[in-house]
């Protein structure tokens, strides 16, 4: 079905969702200011809890006298928050920010060094210090959140600062690194810069960039290995994290060329950053070979080391991946970021091979592991996400320090809140895309999209009831001739489409629904199986086993104790216990589901800590929510997979 996909511009889309318009709403509304403040610091707060990352800028600009204020990269939480500024100025939500992120832009602009280097932490703490420890210094990675913040800036606006601020200290790093006589043969710790370059290229047509990073994915892994010539030469020792100080190469990916990986090791987001510059580059160069390694590490997060709501990089410590099939439940890490960054690993390869699996995996996060991320009033974060919480065990200084029992307002590393907001203000850009003669749905979100296509116009306007009926209505109306690609889900079932009322068979590629339409107007109509199914995980995910979890469409449910009481892990269910949705009130109209469990009940009246086996049952009603909004209402415990009885 013709070239490659594209997003398409945010100007042309508007979302009027149940679910999704609460939270894209919340972007302009609440959570643009809330991080606002945050960036700024809070007045109440004292000096060793405030963190100031706008005061960083205005010392780096000889604005203000003092020392660094926060972690190293903390410079990126306002190119992102810049980035989403963007976004929502480009869909219209956000117009009255534009001046706030002028003045910001300004401020980075004066934060700018005379050769065009730009980072805080270096410019105020070490100033003799750039590009001496790329293994935990952040330079590149915040470089390329600017540079990300700058295309989408520019993009919406038209303003040229930021992005001659950024092509300046991108000009920079392609001067610095580099295989040829005098320049650096090094890449980032944490990587991200790579596929921020492949934008900067497509924004600029400057191929310098899109050759910086390919470089530096390319140099990654060669020995003799620089990241750990780098750590020998300060004695083997961290500088600025601690935990390092027994660093492992594959932490970051680096222990053998990128190319020749074929299992995701290593830290979670640094890992899918660099799979979609990985795909960003196979697009742009037709790299075969590397597009080949795309798919097997895809395959490889997605089909062993995935959580059933989309997360990855299981381990509380380092936040990473183990071993295929280790998906503890209660300890999950699951950062939010991890999250993104898969979803946008998942949307290159979709753009790149028009298939609706990427899509399917895209759509479980969503719905899934990315909106647990915020709290329904968007104003507070899970930076980890675990599939089980007794929150009495959320103990500092142990195993489980990681875990939290509720949503934060901020973290000392702030990377997943601007990063959710980013996801929510660009959501635009997972709902539909297009080529030459094609318009994809991709995601069964309402929502009108009109846009200038084979020189013509086309418009849709999308019903979607996706959660409760998976009734999906789409309006289109086009001057030319065009095809409509809809996404069949992995969880539709049996499908029949209407077109202008006649039912058809369409022709499918690749999972799409392909109809090729007349100029004019057509009503297409379809019902996916939304019913609640119980779902099993592999056997080799020893944690599940003996155990389902309930899922309706894309969306993953869970048992909480507002509405079931403590003791959840003693809830047993029959996969033939008849579910039905309930009229239980939760945000944004999201449907709860009913069924009949069973209750162990343990008869050793003496409370000994072990006693002779004795247990009866009692049955009950449960009611079970999205996943998504655990702990919006109430603080307590919370559980995924249940525990499963025989069947009657």
């Amino acid at each position: 079905m013709g070239s490659r996909l594209q997003l398409p511009d945010l100007k042309e889309i508007k979302i009027n969702d149940s679910l999704w318009y609460e939270y894209t709403k919340k972007v302009a509304d609440i959570i643009i200011p809330y991080q606002w403040t945050r960036l700024n610091g809070w007045e109440n707060e004292s000096k060793d809890e405030s963190v100031c990352c706008i005061r960083n800028f205005r010392i780096a600009a000889g604005k203000e006298q003092g020392e660094h204020n926060g972690i190293v990269c903390i410079d990126s939480d306002l190119y992102k928050w810049l980035e989403t500024t963007a976004y929502c100025i480009a869909n219209g939500s956000g117009t009255e920010f534009g001046s706030i992120a002028d003045e910001a832009i300004d401020l980075i602009a004066e934060a700018q060094q005379p050769d065009g280097y730009i980072n805080t932490y270096y410019t105020i703490a070490e100033p003799d210090a750039r590009w001496s420890n790329l293994v935990e210094g952040h330079e590149l990675y915040c470089a390329g959140h600017m540079f990300e913040a700058a295309v989408a800036y520019f993009e919406a606006t038209g303003k040229r600062k930021i992005l001659d601020v950024s092509v300046r200290f991108a000009d920079l790093i392609c001067d610095e690194f580099g295989p040829e006589e005098g320049q650096r043969k090094g890449y980032p710790g944490h990587q991200e810069i790579e596929l921020a370059l492949i934008k900067l290229y497509r924004c600029t047509n400057n191929s310098r960039y899109l050759d910086c990073a390919r470089f530096f994915i390319d140099e990654r892994g060669k020995e003799p290995n620089y990241l750990l010539n780098e750590i020998e030469q300060r004695g083997g020792h961290a500088a600025l994290f601690p935990e390092f100080n027994d660093y492992d190469l594959k932490y970051s990916q680096a222990h053998i060329p990128p190319r020749e990986q074929k299992i995701a090791e290593g830290h979670a987001v640094r890992a899918v950053y660099m799979y979609s510059a990985m795909a960003d580059i196979a697009q742009e160069r037709g790299d075969k070979e590397l597009l080949q390694t795309c798919r097997t590490l895809w395959k490889n997060v997605t089909e062993k080391r995935m959580y059933i709501t989309g997360g990855i990089g299981s381990s509380g410590h380092l936040e990473r991946f183990t071993t295929d099939y280790d998906l503890p439940n209660a300890s999950a890490y699951n950062e939010t970021c991890a999250a993104v960054g898969l979803a946008q690993f998942s949307r290159r390869m979709a753009n790149i091979e028009k298939s609706t699996n990427y899509y399917d995996i895209i759509e479980r996060l969503l719905y899934n592991n990315i909106l647990a991320g915020i709290s329904f009033t968007g104003d507070r974060y899970f930076y980890v996400n675990p599939l089980e919480m007794w929150p009495d065990t959320c103990i500092k200084a142990t195993s489980m320090k990681h875990v939290k029992p509720v949503r934060q307002e901020w973290f000392p590393c702030a990377c997943c809140p601007p990063n959710v907001a980013r996801t929510l203000a660009s959501l635009g850009h997972y709902i539909y895309a297009f080529n030459d003669d094609t318009v994809y749905i991709n995601l069964f979100i309402s929502s009108s999209y009109n846009t200038a296509l084979n020189g013509g116009n086309a418009q849709i306007n999308m019903k979607s009831d996706l959660l409760h009926s998976g009734e999906i209505s789409i309006l289109f109306n086009a001057s030319v001739d065009l095809r409509l690609a809809v996404r069949v889900p992995d969880f539709a079932g049996e499908i029949n489409f209407m077109v202008d009322g006649v039912e058809v068979m369409p022709r499918m590629d690749k999972g799409y629904a392909v109809f090729d339409l007349n100029t004019g107007d057509h009503h297409i109509e379809t019902r996916f199986d939304v019913s609640p199914r119980w779902v099993v995980a592999n056997q080799k995910v020893r944690e599940d086993v003996g155990k389902v979890a309930l899922m309706k469409g894309p969306c993953v449910y869970c048992l909480e104790e507002a509405d079931n009481g403590s003791d959840l892990a003693s809830v047993f269910v029959r996969i033939n216990s008849e579910t039905q949705v309930s009229d239980a009130q939760l945000p944004a109209g999201l449907p709860a589901i009913e069924y009949t469990a069973e209750r162990l009940i343990n008869q050793n009246q003496d409370g000994a800590l072990y006693a002779p086996a004795y247990f009866t049952t009692s049955s009950e009603k449960v009611s079970a929510v999205p996943y998504c909004i655990w702990g919006n209402r109430k603080t307590g415990e919370m559980i995924v997979w249940q525990k499963l009885l025989p069947q009657d």
